[in-house]
Formats: structure tokens, C-alpha cells, sequence
């Protein structure tokens, strides 16, 4: 006999975790607390439901909307050598009303 184990309702999963890399902290991102947003960097394949989704079960808050943006790597010299940065992608995520996420504790 197979038995169905069920998630608990708030747990968090690897994929979720996997999702968000980490919060950005820059004078611009905390201009945006203001108005109730939070600025997460996030994995390149990352689509806005998932990482709504990941949002609300890592942190344990309500998503109002998610916008996302892609900066694509550039080449740069550094000492006369040539490199690349790499591409990240941000997700800047507005909460609801009442709801918030302290990413400068740790700072």
C-alpha cells in the first residue's frame, strides 16, 4: 500500500530556495521599501508565477505583483585583460499592504 504524504502548508522547498539567490541591498532597492518592494536577485530560468511562489513560502508574506528585468553581461577590460560579466536577473516584488521582509537584518 502506497501512502500520500502531505506537505506541510508553509514548507519550504529546494527549488524555492534555488529560486531566490539573494536580496539586493542598494540605495536604489531601498528607495523602493517605500512603496512596500523588495528587490531579489534570481536564477535566470525563473518565471514571475514561480518566483511569487517562492516569495510567499520562503518568507511567509502576501505578493501584490512581480516584476522582473534581465542584465545581460558586458565585456570589460581589467588590467589590459579582457572578461565577462555575468547575466543576472532581478525580480523586484511588491508586497501587499500590512506585509513586509527585513533583507538588512543580517547586514
Amino acid at each position: 500500500m502506497i501512502k500520500k504524504v502531505k506537505k506541510a502548508e508553509n514548507a519550504v522547498s529546494v527549488q524555492d530556495m534555488e529560486i531566490i539567490r539573494k536580496p539586493l541591498i542598494t540605495e536604489k532597492a531601498m528607495k523602493g521599501s517605500e512603496h512596500n518592494q523588495v528587490v531579489f536577485q534570481v536564477s535566470l530560468s525563473a518565471t514571475k508565477p514561480e518566483i511569487k511562489k517562492a516569495v510567499e513560502s520562503v518568507f511567509g508574506v502576501k505578493v501584490k505583483s512581480v516584476n522582473t528585468l534581465r542584465q545581460m553581461g558586458k565585456q570589460k577590460l581589467f588590467r589590459g585583460r579582457k572578461g565577462v560579466r555575468s547575466e543576472t536577473k532581478k525580480a523586484i516584488v511588491t508586497l501587499a499592504e500590512g506585509q513586509s521582509i527585513d533583507v538588512t537584518a543580517g547586514v
